[in-house]
């Protein structure tokens, strides 16, 4: 088997495993902290490990940048998806049981009205920075380095979709679970493409750090903060 096929076979491998080791854990576990612990371990933790044993796999590459106009191109899309978003849940507010969210949320993940705002803080800039990092920079620049571009961007978006199964799948009726997975297959394949160019993850970082802003605006409101 050549290197490439070597490095392609780990990274698909990866995925596969660290998002089983969460879709197990979003299921046996009550605590949000306990959950959050595991994700560094699966998202961070074995990437950089496997970094060590794969000279195709750079994970400073990551967070090198290249354009910073570019930078400034995201905060603009990410302030169009933040209200893109926001726009949605007002178009499908009536589909949507906020009150039902909110009780699963404090019975699965142990998060209330208490402690949301630090939650929130942690989903906006740490989550989304450890699933960009797993999803676009594991998932995708290093992939697309070793399998055709269009192989690297399903195998990523896929990923990025089916993760988020086992945390979605009480939240909404059926029609729009599959909606919205679809919508995050969607946004996984945009997300890529936004760091094609610059093979770095800053980009789809900054957007899904504001796709976050908007999705927890709405927990404010479920949770009667603001």
């Amino acid at each position: 088997m050549s290197k490439a096929k070597t490095t392609a076979t780990g990274i698909i491998a990866l995925l596969t495993v660290s998002c089983l080791i969460m879709f197990y854990v979003e299921n046996s576990s009550s605590r949000y902290i306990v959950k959050s612990l595991w994700k560094i371990g699966a998202f961070a933790l074995l990437p950089l490990i496997y970094s060590c044993f794969d000279r195709n796999v750079t994970i400073k590459d990551f967070f090198k940048i290249v354009l910073k106009k570019q930078i400034i191109i995201s905060l603009l899309l990410g302030a169009a998806v933040y209200a893109f978003i926001f726009c949605g849940y007002l178009a499908f507010e009536g589909f949507i049981d906020l009150d039902n969210i909110a009780d699963l949320l404090s019975e699965n993940v142990d998060i209330n009205r208490d402690n949301f705002t630090f939650v929130a803080l942690y989903i906006s800039f740490i989550n989304s920075l450890l699933e960009e990092f797993f999803f676009r920079g594991f998932g995708f620049l290093s992939l697309k380095k070793v399998l055709h571009p269009i192989f690297a961007y399903i195998i990523s978006a896929l990923a990025f979709s089916l993760y988020h199964v086992a945390i979605l799948t009480e939240w909404f009726n059926p029609w729009l679970f599959i909606l919205i997975i679809l919508g995050l297959f969607i946004s996984g394949l945009f997300f890529n493409w936004l760091d094609e160019k610059s093979n770095n993850i800053y980009n789809s970082w900054l957007v899904h750090m504001f796709a976050n802003f908007s999705i927890n605006t709405v927990g404010f409101i479920m949770f009667g903060i603001i």
